[in-house]
């Protein structure tokens, strides 16, 4: 495993890679920091943490980024579906826990799925930013809940030009 320091105009981001995938990048002091990181790890430049860095630097730049660099999603098997879910989520754009749950519902053939469970499985994604999770918002579109502070996902919501004075 390696990591690299990535400082972004938000404060100092961790990223972890693998030999072929991105496996985390979590802000210093946000809950769940580095969940999942051996402590034994490498602390270099590869060219997967290049790849990442290059997608941050194009992103905290204002844009969208055009190329999606390669990841690992690590845990159960319906938080993955969960953040596959976010995946979807269009640059700029935003939904809610519940529009989540309604969605995993369907695709389960079930009546109704817990808005509540999908904002732990969010809670737990240890990929920042590029697994969008600051775009999930509460019920009513309230700005609610993110692992890194809410201060961070208001930025990264502005950032891409999301309209949250409507949402506040």
């Amino acid at each position: 495993m390696y990591t690299q320091i990535y400082n972004s105009p938000l404060g100092k981001i961790l990223i972890a890679a693998n030999e072929a995938e991105i496996c985390g990048i979590w802000f210093y002091g946000q809950k769940h920091f580095a969940a999942g990181l051996n402590p034994n790890n490498i602390n270099m430049k590869t060219a997967v943490i290049n790849n990442a860095i290059e997608w941050l630097d194009i992103y905290f730049s204002g844009k969208k980024p055009d190329f999606m660099p390669k990841i690992y999603l690590n845990g159960t098997s319906f938080q993955r579906e969960v953040w596959e879910i976010l995946l979807e989520i269009p640059y700029g754009q935003i939904t809610t826990y519940g529009m989540i749950a309604q969605k995993i519902a369907l695709r389960h053939g079930l009546c109704k799925m817990s808005a509540q469970a999908v904002g732990n499985a969010v809670s737990r994604n240890r990929i920042s930013i590029i697994v969008p999770c600051h775009r999930v918002l509460g019920c009513n579109y309230k700005l609610t809940g993110y692992a890194g502070g809410i201060d961070k996902k208001i930025a990264l919501l502005k950032l891409e030009g999301t309209d949250i004075k409507a949402q506040a």
